[in-house]
């Protein structure tokens, strides 16, 4: 007879323990870049076994994936400003905010570095690029649902996250507010 599931409690042990894995994910590709380190790096900074990483993620690249995904979620909440131009504007300003953070550099370093490693790399980068074209897609639907114009998602990262992206990863010019409302601008009225 099959023994009944205990339930999790949102908030506990398990939560605790995700949490300190996700901060020692962060810390080490901060410090050592992606790569550069390995599961056993990652259980002995959070303190847990590294048996215990691989029941619950399974891989290192699915356990990268989720914090990538995680820390997308972790932004705060889609704009809704009534338009699409005060929407995609706060958007980009708030990824902007993000990718130039403390750990934004080495987060977006780390969603590229997944597609060299594999299938699950590729797996673990597609989930990563599906949860940002969710966070769009709603942006974008709230907007048709208001009688506007909107574009597609890619063209939304195309336009505007991509030269973001770009500027970042290779240290270029700053992200000013200036930039980010002129990707807009191209983007919208072209």
């Amino acid at each position: 007879m099959d023994e009944p599931q205990r339930a999790r409690r949102p908030g506990g042990r398990s939560a605790r323990v995700g949490a300190e894995v996700h901060r020692a994910v962060t810390e080490l590709i901060s410090e050592r870049g992606y790569g550069n380190f390995t599961v056993g790096d990652i259980a002995a900074r959070a303190r847990v076994a590294d048996s215990s990483i691989y029941r619950r993620w399974g891989s290192l690249e699915a356990l990268l994936a989720d914090v990538a995904i995680t820390r997308l979620d972790a932004q705060s909440p889609m704009p809704d400003t009534g338009s699409l131009d005060g929407d995609l504007r706060t958007y980009a300003a708030q990824v902007a905010r993000e990718i130039t953070g403390p750990e934004g550099l080495a987060l977006l370093r780390l969603a590229v570095a997944l597609a060299s490693t594999g299938e699950q790399g590729l797996r673990a980068r597609d989930e990563v690029l599906a949860e940002r074209a969710r966070q769009l897609q709603s942006m974008l639907d709230r907007a048709t649902e208001r009688g506007e114009q909107a574009p597609d998602a890619l063209a939304v990262l195309d336009h505007v996250m991509a030269p973001m992206y770009i500027r970042v990863l290779f240290g270029l010019d700053p992200l000013s507010p200036d930039y980010i409302d002129g990707l807009v601008d191209r983007l919208l009225r072209g």
